[in-house]
């Protein structure tokens, strides 16, 4: 039996104090930048394990050198039709939850290479240009605005 990923998933944008945002470019998919991103597993209690533990698995940063932040919104979109194998017959729609993880300053990343090849401190603007995903670019510049504060 094949196990299918849940149509549940979390974006975590890490960034520091000092409003640098991380991104990482998906290994498949050369030129495609975003923030750490993970589906809900059967194993993880809450959002709030998934998020942290998509951090240390894709960024190799553990989760409690920061402030892991809930922000209680979510978008739901269109997963891509190459991506669609990975879930359940008829399944097209995913719903993703919006957290944020602020650092005092940017920390040595060790990107997960089966999943990514690169990643990237940029400043905001720059940062949000970069990523392929709206729902990504909005919650950068969503973080940003709550920085500026």
């Amino acid at each position: 039996m094949t196990a299918y990923k849940t149509p549940v998933s979390v974006l975590v944008v890490i960034h520091t104090v000092a409003g640098e945002f991380l991104l990482i470019e998906r290994a498949a998919h050369p030129g495609y930048w975003q923030s750490v991103t993970g589906s809900l597993e059967a194993t993880d209690a809450d959002l709030a394990t998934t998020a942290r533990r998509e951090v240390f698995e894709e960024t190799g940063i553990p989760p409690e050198l920061g402030t892991l932040t809930d922000w209680h919104l979510r978008n739901r979109y269109e997963i891509f039709p190459e991506w669609r194998h990975r879930y359940a017959p008829g399944v097209s729609t995913n719903t993703e939850h919006l957290f944020s993880l602020c650092l005092t300053s940017r920390t040595e990343i060790r990107v997960a290479e089966n999943e990514h090849r690169a990643a990237t401190w940029l400043a905001a603007d720059d940062a949000a240009m970069r990523c392929f995903s709206w729902s990504n670019h909005d919650a950068i510049r969503l973080v940003q605005r709550h920085l500026d504060q």
